[in-house]
């Protein structure tokens, strides 16, 4: 049997905008295999969490999606009914968002909310589903399981919550679970906590992960392989690695260089930055999306699409008509970061 679990190729999604059509993601294509992690990284309004509802198909009515190829264990998962998708949801493949507070039900008890994805998917009995649920409950660090399941959403904290909606992914023991952001609105300490939780739980349920940050702090320490969006599109992609050790895109480089380096980023000294703005994604794009924030940028950039080659090899691959120019330099940060 094949390791891979998801398969993602030339995903698109636009939206009707009232100046015309936004090309929120544009051609993004990368995989999943049993077992490894792979973080999706850039700024706010790259297409990150786009790209996450495209695959589990939870986009706004209006929303158009394609894609070459979209397969969960190498089954199509686009163009399929509606009732097939939330067969899969929950089941096969489950997401972790990013507030708790909203994704879970007010008003019902943890309990129930638990115990209904286990119902739903599984021939079992409630007494069953509620003893899985208080394992798991266990399993992610929650004291006192049983009583818990009789609490509601607001009478736990927000690292209780996050780690009630991991219990909850886990219920039907899916193959993939996609994490969008999912420590944005918690403390530094409980973020550590949450993040080594799902790197402890990937391992131990063999699962695929996709973890949505823009902490590359975060990546550096958990990622298997990274994709580096920016303006809809993918501008880099390797392992860990190599994505660190050897960044090719500019736009890498400079995530690289705003990271503050314990020990040697002074006190008061000014952090790195990325000049301009994201571009607008309302209409079409002539040439590289980045190009008008680069400091290597030609004339060429900005004639014609650039493509996503691959390196000798064919893992690391970048989209930038640079880049074996650039190969030579450093980002600042990137050895202290890996």
């Amino acid at each position: 049997m094949s390791d891979r679990i998801l398969s993602v190729e030339g995903l698109e999604v636009s939206l009707p905008v009232p100046t015309g059509t936004l090309n929120a993601v544009q051609g993004v294509s990368f995989h999943v295999e049993r077992g490894e992690t792979v973080c999706i990284v850039g700024e706010s309004g790259c297409g990150k969490s786009l790209t996450a509802l495209a695959i589990m198909d939870l986009l706004p009515k209006r929303a158009r999606r394609t894609a070459r190829e979209l397969t969960l264990l190498g089954e199509p998962i686009i163009g399929v009914s509606e009732s097939a998708m939330s067969d899969l949801r929950g089941n096969r493949m489950a997401m972790i968002f990013q507030e708790p507070m909203t994704s879970l039900n007010p008003a019902y008890t943890i309990g129930n909310q638990l115990e209904e994805a286990l119902l739903r998917h599984r021939k079992v009995s409630r007494a069953q589903a509620r003893e899985r649920a208080v394992h798991l409950l266990e399993r992610v660090g929650i004291t006192a399981a049983g009583q818990r399941l009789r609490q509601y959403p607001h009478q736990l904290s927000g690292g209780l919550r996050q780690r009630v909606m991991i219990a909850m992914a886990l219920m039907t023991g899916p193959d993939l679970i996609i994490a969008d952001e999912p420590t944005t609105a918690l403390d530094v300490t409980i973020q550590a906590q949450i993040l080594h939780l799902l790197a402890e739980l990937q391992r131990e349920f063999h699962m695929g992960l996709v973890l949505i940050t823009h902490d590359l702090g975060v990546v550096a320490r958990i990622a298997t392989r990274v994709v580096v969006m920016y303006a809809g599109q993918v501008v880099e992609t390797g392992t860990a690695a190599e994505v660190f050790g050897a960044p090719r895109h500019p736009y890498t480089r400079g995530l690289l260089d705003c990271i503050p380096i314990p020990g040697k980023t002074k006190r008061g000294e000014r952090l790195g930055t990325i000049p301009g703005m994201v571009p607008s994604l309302v209409g079409h794009m002539q040439g590289c999306h980045f190009a008008g924030r680069c400091n290597y940028v030609v004339d060429a950039c900005r004639e014609a699409p650039i493509s996503l080659t691959a390196t000798p090899g064919g893992a690391h691959q970048v989209r930038c008509i640079r880049a074996d120019e650039l190969i030579g330099e450093r980002a600042t940060a990137r050895e202290d970061v890996a």
